[in-house]
C-alpha cells in the first residue's frame, strides 16, 4: 500500500446502550460526537501529508485581533469551527465565514470538525451583531453558513434572510453569498426557499461534500438527490443569482465517480464549483484515503470548465469559501475591490 492510496475501511455497527438526553447548548466533539454515530471506521493507515497541503503560518497576530472583534459580537465563524486550514490567510486578509444560528449541529457528518448537539434558539441580535461587524471590518463580499438545524421547520431559513437584511441595510454595497444546510424534512425544502426568496443573496452556495457512493459513511442524514434538486428549485426561481457547490476529494471517491458528480451538478444549473483535498479533523473522524496531487486536481478544473461551469477552483486547500470574493468576480459577478 503506497503513501497516498489506502484500501477501503470496513466499518463497524456500534450497539449498546441508549445515550443521555442531549443538554440545549452542550457540545459533542470528536469521539464524543463520532462515537454516537451508528457507523463507525475500524483502524486505518496513517498518511503522510505531501508537501502540496502544508500551511504556512503568516506572521503577525492578525487572527487574535480578529477573534476578540468577533467575541465582542458574539459571533462565530466557520474557520475556527470546523478547523479551516486557511485560517491564518483569511484572517490575516480581514475576511472570515461568519456562522450564525450556533455553534451546535443536529447532524455527525462524519469528515466535519463542527460540534454536535441539541442547539440553543436563534440569537435574535444575530443578525444586527452581523451586520455591525462586517460594516465596521468594511467587507465588501461576506459569505454567511450555518449548521444544520433540523430542529427548526424552515431549517433555519428565516434567519438566513434576517441576516442578508441587516447586512444590505449597513452595507448596501456589500456582495453576500450564503452556505446553506440542505433543509431537508417534511415541507421544509419549499419553506426554506419560499422564505429565502424575500430577500435572496448574490450567490446561493450548497455543497455536496462527496460523491453519492460515500453519502451512507461521509455525510448520514443527507440525501444526494435532495442536494441536487434544493440547488436546481432555487436557480430555477433566481436565475439572475449565482449557484455554487462544493466537494472534498480523499474520502475514498474514484475520478469517474467525481467527473459524474461535475456532470450531476451542471445538469442542475449549478454555476460554480469548489473541489479541495480532505484532511481530517481528529482520529476519530472519517479517515484520509488518499491524498491527490495538484496535477489531479487540475484534471478537475479543465474537465469541470469543459462542462461548463463559470468558475471552477479546484486544488488541495481549496474550501468552499476560500477568495469567495474572487471566484464570484471571475465567474462574472460584479465585486467591488
Amino acid at each position: 500500500m503506497s503513501d497516498s492510496v489506502s484500501k477501503s475501511i470496513p466499518l463497524a455497527i456500534v450497539g449498546g446502550d441508549a445515550p443521555a438526553p442531549l443538554q440545549p447548548g452542550v457540545k459533542q466533539l470528536a469521539g464524543d460526537k463520532i462515537g454516537r454515530s451508528p457507523v463507525q471506521f475500524a483502524d486505518a493507515p496513517v498518511l503522510r501529508k505531501p508537501s502540496w497541503i502544508r500551511v504556512r503560518i503568516p506572521s503577525g497576530n492578525a487572527v487574535a485581533k480578529l477573534k476578540e472583534k468577533l467575541r465582542a459580537n458574539r459571533l462565530v465563524t466557520v474557520c475556527e469551527e470546523a478547523s479551516c486550514p486557511n485560517i491564518h490567510e483569511c484572517f490575516g486578509h480581514g475576511t472570515a465565514t461568519f456562522m450564525i444560528l450556533g455553534e451546535v449541529c443536529t447532524r455527525r457528518c462524519s469528515f466535519c470538525d463542527v460540534a454536535h448537539g441539541r442547539p440553543k434558539p436563534p440569537d435574535a441580535s444575530e443578525p444586527s451583531n452581523l451586520a455591525r461587524t462586517v460594516a465596521d471590518m468594511g467587507l465588501k463580499y461576506v459569505v454567511v453558513t450555518s449548521v444544520d438545524r433540523d430542529d427548526l421547520r424552515d431549517g433555519g431559513a428565516g434567519h438566513f434572510v434576517e441576516c442578508i437584511a441587516a447586512i444590505r441595510a449597513q452595507s448596501p454595497g456589500t456582495r453576500i453569498e450564503i452556505l446553506t444546510p440542505d433543509f431537508r424534512g417534511k415541507g421544509r425544502m419549499e419553506r426554506a426557499l419560499e422564505i429565502l426568496a424575500a430577500n435572496p443573496p448574490d450567490v446561493f452556495n450548497h455543497n455536496l461534500e462527496t460523491v453519492p457512493e460515500l453519502y451512507r459513511n461521509v455525510r448520514p442524514g443527507a440525501d444526494y438527490q435532495w442536494s441536487l434538486t434544493l440547488l436546481q428549485k432555487f436557480k430555477a426561481q433566481h436565475s439572475d443569482v449565482v449557484t455554487k457547490s462544493g466537494i472534498m476529494l480523499g474520502l475514498g471517491e474514484e475520478r469517474e465517480q467525481v467527473e459524474q458528480t461535475l456532470r450531476d451538478l451542471r445538469a442542475h444549473d449549478v454555476d460554480m464549483i469548489t473541489i479541495g483535498q480532505y484532511l481530517q479533523p481528529s482520529a476519530h473522524h472519517h479517515p484520509v484515503m488518499r491524498y491527490w496531487t495538484p496535477e489531479e486536481y487540475k484534471h478537475f478544473e479543465t474537465f469541470g470548465l469543459a462542462l461548463g461551469f463559470t468558475h471552477v477552483a479546484s486544488g488541495p486547500l481549496v474550501r468552499s469559501s476560500y477568495h469567495a470574493d474572487r471566484s464570484a468576480a471571475e465567474a462574472g459577478l460584479a465585486v467591488s475591490a
